[in-house]
């Protein structure tokens, strides 16, 4: 498992980096559908659709991908844009904690076919949207980033206490712990050393966005492995 993490990181991080930074936007949004597609056929075979189905799904999400990408330039668009963003804000703070802690196992496809659109779709948006700050990008999935890979290794080494042994019996609170202490170091460096000279006065809001986006990151990892629990799929 760890090695086809490392082999995946190297093989698509630098062709990630480098269109955050060389594309345009239009190729930049276009490049990242592949990833958008196969988050979409992922989550589908998670929520049991059968193949029709499943291409249905993924015509789906790719029709209102075109669609952004068209009206993007729209006045319009801008409502749209803050709407998804509140309803997936939403979903990520009161529903998906409540999935969680009531143990809610979903059967149908089509009721699971709305949340995967509140997870892929305003993703993939925000990350069009976000390259006019590649710098700050990079930082706040660096944080998702950090915190994933400091809590495999420390739950790995020292996990004992299982975190939520019902949703993925692996994941312990040493290990969160671990992910604690990693993205405080790291948001510490990367503050001193890169945004404190050209953003000085954001020093709280930097810290209040790492403290969000935290537990945010493991809650939707436990979230993934709940889903993969529910479908049957080895997390």
């Amino acid at each position: 498992m760890l090695l086809t993490r490392v082999i995946t990181a190297a093989v698509l991080l630098p062709l990630f980096v480098g269109g955050l930074f060389f594309l345009p936007t239009g190729g930049w949004a276009v490049g990242l559908l592949p990833f958008l597609l196969a988050a979409a056929w992922e989550w589908a075979v998670l929520s049991g659709f059968r193949r029709a189905g499943q291409w249905g799904f993924c015509l789906a999400v790719l029709v209102t991908a075109l669609m952004v990408l068209l009206g993007m330039q729209h006045v319009a668009f801008i409502a749209f844009e803050r709407a998804t963003y509140g309803v997936a804000g939403m979903f990520w703070l009161v529903c998906a904690p409540a999935w969680l802690r009531f143990g809610w196992r979903v059967r149908s496809p089509l009721l699971l076919m709305p949340s995967g659109w509140l997870l892929i779709v305003p993703t993939w948006l925000a990350l069009v949207r976000l390259q006019q700050w590649p710098w700050v990008l990079l930082a706040v999935l660096g944080v998702v980033w950090v915190a994933d890979i400091a809590a495999y290794f420390a739950g790995h080494v020292w996990g004992r206490h299982k975190l939520a042994p019902s949703i993925s019996p692996g994941k312990t609170w040493e290990g969160v712990a671990g992910a604690v202490v990693a993205v405080a170091v790291y948001h510490a460096l990367v503050w001193y050393f890169g945004f404190r000279s050209v953003m000085p006065g954001a020093a709280i809001a930097a810290t209040a966005l790492v403290t969000v986006l935290l537990p945010l990151s493991i809650l939707g990892d436990l979230f993934e492995s709940w889903i993969k629990r529910q479908a049957g799929v080895k997390d």
